[in-house]
C-alpha cells in the first residue's frame, strides 16, 4: 500500500501543485508503505515508527517480514535512515538483500527490545551501516 493511498485529509492529492509531500509527510499515512530493496524484492510493509521523545526525530521503521498473512511474521527495526521514500513507485526502498534482512536482528509483536539502550541502537545502526546521528549524505527521496 502507498501512502497516497492512506492520505485521508488530502494531503497529497496536488503532489506537484501544493501541500507538504513529499519532504513533510503525515505519519499515518507511512504506516503501511510497501519497503523494496534495490533488486526490486518486497521486504515488506512498515508496521511502525518509532519516535525519539528527547529529540522530536524518527529513530526507526519497523517493518514486517516473512510469516503468511500477519502469521510469523518477523519484525525489524530498521533506522530511519537506512530507508528511502521512493516517489516515483510510491514506496520506500532498502538498500539490503533479502537474506541480509533475514539474518538481522528481528523479534515478535510480543517480545520487543528496549530500542533507547545504547547497545542495541549501535548493533542495530551498525548492522545496516548507518550511525546513531544520521545521515546526512544525500536526500531522503528518490526521483526520476
Amino acid at each position: 500500500m502507498s501512502y497516497l493511498e492512506r492520505d485521508t485529509y488530502g494531503m497529497y492529492k496536488n503532489e506537484n501543485d501544493s501541500g507538504p509531500g513529499p519532504q513533510l509527510m503525515g505519519a499515518e499515512t507511512l504506516i503501511g508503505n510497501d519497503v523494496y530493496n534495490l533488486q526490486d524484492e518486497d521486504l515488506g510493509d512498515i508496521k511502525e515508527i518509532m519516535l525519539d521523545m528527547d529529540s522530536g526525530e524518527v529513530s526507526y521503521a519497523v517493518l514486517s517480514f516473512g510469516g503468511f498473512l500477519g502469521i510469523a511474521d518477523k519484525l525489524f527495526a530498521v533506522p530511519w535512515d537506512a530507508l528511502k521514500l521512493d516517489t516515483e513507485n510510491k514506496r520506500f526502498t532498502l538498500d539490503v538483500d533479502k537474506e541480509k534482512l533475514e539474518s538481522a536482528p528481528g523479534f515478535d509483536k510480543d517480545n520487543w527490545p528496549d530500542m533507547a539502550d545504547p547497545t542495541w541502537q549501535n548493533s542495530i545502526h551498525s548492522y545496516y551501516g548507518t550511525t546513531r546521528e544520521g545521515t546526512s549524505a544525500g536526500q531522503r527521496t528518490t526521483r526520476e
